[in-house]
């Protein structure tokens, strides 16, 4: 009982549309209407400025701790922590407030591994910092460093079932980019920029 209920909480968590909200309480810019159309950090940085980038990747990073934090409390296991995150990932890509969509996952994805993995948090992250600041490309950063977790995870020999979440994760976030990696073959994929709108 405890693992449902920590799942229902963390999938209604990561449902809440942080970029979506921001955007249009706070800026008053819906980002669906704009740049890739995406509610997530990257587009919200390139729409609104990188304050707002910033918020909005927090607020979904926090969507994933606090979804594993869910599963520790309600159950205390390890498993129940991934299954807790792995909620709260699936909300933010098919949030039931957006009729079953929602962004790409990364900055939820990484909330849970830096819950989970924190030494892979740090390999990762650093290698997604190297890449996107001399390619200017998030998507190529994100790929990458999704790639990365279950070899990192192995390296430092973290608990299997650990490892089993870092391939699912990684599989879900190159998944989710499967446009943005068309265009980045095609060369036509968009850099990342700071930038404002006029409304």
């Amino acid at each position: 009982m405890g693992l449902f209920f920590a799942g229902i909480l963390s999938y209604c968590l990561g449902s809440i549309p942080s970029g979506l909200l921001f955007g249009k309480y706070i800026w008053g810019v819906d980002l669906r209407e704009h740049g890739s159309k995406n509610i997530g950090a990257t587009n919200a940085w390139r729409i609104l400025g990188k304050g707002p980038g910033l918020l909005v990747f927090t607020a979904d990073l926090l969507k994933g701790v606090l979804g594993v934090a869910l599963g520790l409390y309600f159950v205390g296991t390890p498993l129940a922590m991934i299954l807790g995150g792995i909620a709260a990932i699936v909300g933010h890509g098919w949030s039931i407030f957006l009729g079953f969509k929602g962004g790409k996952g990364v900055a939820t994805g990484l909330g849970v591994i830096a819950m989970l993995m924190p030494h892979v948090t740090l390999v990762i992250l650093g290698v997604w910092i190297v890449i996107v600041f001399f390619s200017k490309y998030v998507s190529l950063g994100s790929v990458i460093a999704a790639a990365l977790v279950p070899i990192a995870a192995y390296i430092f020999d973290e608990p299997l079932e650990f490892l089993y979440f870092g391939i699912v994760a990684a599989i879900f976030v190159i998944c989710r980019h499967k446009t943005n990696i068309e265009r980045l073959i095609n060369g036509t994929e968009s850099k990342i920029r700071s930038g404002h709108i006029n409304k």
